[in-house]
């Protein structure tokens, strides 16, 4: 088998203990209740005022630091929802952006957690080339509502890793008030 095969095959085996963790995790506690058999689930999203506002605080963020960036935006399904490349933003940001988007929201939790957990001998080693490739460093952050309901995430892209946090985070915490 060849080296590119093995690592794929190691991925997949990280990324199914991973949702399998995640799944035992998510079953209901002794004495709680699950949903009845066909009932729909409550599924929260960002509507696109929000996911405007969202885009303009990290655009705004990013102009106080004198940085031009790429941000993006997606919905609670993962679905790009908002996009801004900021003039003279680099082009290869653009799917850096949206794909650090994309990691924050199919795991719920920002990009740089996730990249502490893939380092090598880590629980998602390997996980950045699942889902057509991932972005594991600081810049994806999930989208909470005043509830603390996940209804989508932002990707920022386009300066340094901080910066492209603080941009992230300036554009997420608009959609808690």
């Amino acid at each position: 088998m060849s080296s590119r095969k093995s690592l794929a095959l190691i991925a997949l085996l990280c990324l199914a203990l991973f949702i399998t963790a995640a799944k035992s995790a998510d079953q209901p506690q002794p004495g709680g209740s699950s949903p009845s058999p066909g009932k729909s689930l409550d599924v929260k999203d960002l509507s696109l005022d929000q996911a405007h506002a969202v885009l303009a605080a990290a655009v705004k963020k990013a102009q106080e630091l004198k940085i031009n960036q790429n941000v993006a935006v997606v919905d609670s399904g993962g679905s790009l929802k908002a996009f801004a490349r900021m003039d003279n933003a680099w082009l290869g940001s653009i799917d850096i952006a949206i794909k650090k988007a994309k990691t924050a929201r199919y795991f719920d939790m920002p990009t740089g957690e996730i990249g502490k957990k893939s380092q090598p001998g880590g629980p998602l080693y390997m996980i950045e080339i699942s889902n057509l490739g991932l972005i594991t460093f600081p810049g994806g952050v999930p989208i909470r509502d005043s509830s603390d309901h996940i209804i989508g995430a932002i990707g920022v892209s386009g300066s340094t890793v901080e910066n492209d946090d603080t941009c992230a985070q300036a554009g997420a915490a608009v959609a808690k008030q």
